[in-house]
């Protein structure tokens, strides 16, 4: 006897449920007081903690960081920081004691401050406490 599998009635219209809602980034870390520190002395951000997570706001946006206790940091950038000088934003990083990431990948190399410059912009990358990947972005 052949399965038959459940059909989904096709839709012609997109939908427009999500045009609307409000939406928020998230990631996990594996200390919130850690991330905390790091997030607010470090960075500067505004940061609000709740008995569950953290709540970081740039601009219009809002970052909602969790604790993990399994936490593996992503292995991509989970938040980046539009600026518009990134030879500023690399120094001030380096004073504070944040370390940049160096890649030398066929399609990925950075100099050697740590900046990669691509087609209309330049990009630098660095960790938070918990290995998560965040960059800078400036945009020509």
């Amino acid at each position: 006897m052949a399965v038959k599998a459940a059909s989904t009635p096709s839709r012609k219209n997109p939908s427009s449920i999500f045009k609307t809602a409000e939406s928020f980034s998230s990631f996990s870390v594996n200390d919130l007081n850690v991330a905390k520190d790091f997030y607010s002395q470090t960075l500067g951000l505004e940061v609000s903690q709740t008995p569950e997570a953290l709540e970081l706001r740039t601009g219009d946006n809002t970052i909602f960081i969790y604790p993990k206790p399994n936490h593996e940091p992503a292995t991509f950038t989970v938040l980046n920081f539009k600026v518009n000088n990134i030879d500023e934003v690399v120094e001030e990083l380096a004073a504070m004691g944040v370390s940049l990431e160096h890649y030398n990948l066929p399609d990925l190399k950075t100099d050697k401050r740590g900046i990669f410059t691509g087609p209309g912009q330049k990009i630098a990358w660095f960790k938070d406490p918990a290995g998560n990947i965040l960059s800078v972005i400036e945009e020509e």
